[in-house]
């Protein structure tokens, strides 16, 4: 088991473990999300994920024409996870909020049309996709 949690303590996720499926997206929206040149999530069923505490949820248009939530910390701010409504059986949970080093590397690099120049994301069976994995439009 993993737990992923707020700066405060707040809010809490736990997880069953290191996801299979861990992408790096560097489009506009997560690097204002994060504060940083791309946004890294790892990806589980939303059953095998439990929550605890009142995160604040906040709602925004995807690329996709679908809707994105977002659930952060009332009181510090982190984002914590994201639900998407084209992926209603999944979570996306903000991999910094795990704080394990050794927590496995991503494997798809998205949106790399808004990609920093300078970033690199790299090793074996990395997929790059210019937009989203879902479009499956490589780079």
């Amino acid at each position: 088991m993993l737990d992923a949690r707020c700066s405060c303590g707040a809010v809490a996720l736990s997880l069953p473990g290191p996801s299979r499926l861990v992408a790096a997206c560097h489009c506009i929206a997560c690097q204002r999300r994060t504060g940083a040149p791309f946004g890294v999530g790892a990806f589980y069923p939303i059953e095998v994920v439990t929550i605890s505490g009142t995160p604040k949820e906040y709602v925004r248009a995807a690329d996709s024409g679908s809707s994105v939530r977002f659930y952060f910390c009332r009181d510090c701010g982190s984002t914590l996870y994201w639900k998407a409504d084209n992926l209603p059986d999944m979570i996306g949970v903000a991999v910094g909020t795990i704080a394990d080093p050794n927590f496995p590397a991503p494997l798809r690099s998205v949106f790399e049309q808004s990609k920093h120049g300078w970033v690199e994301v790299n090793g074996a069976g990395v997929e790059h996709f210019r937009q989203s994995s879902a479009h499956k439009n490589s780079s």
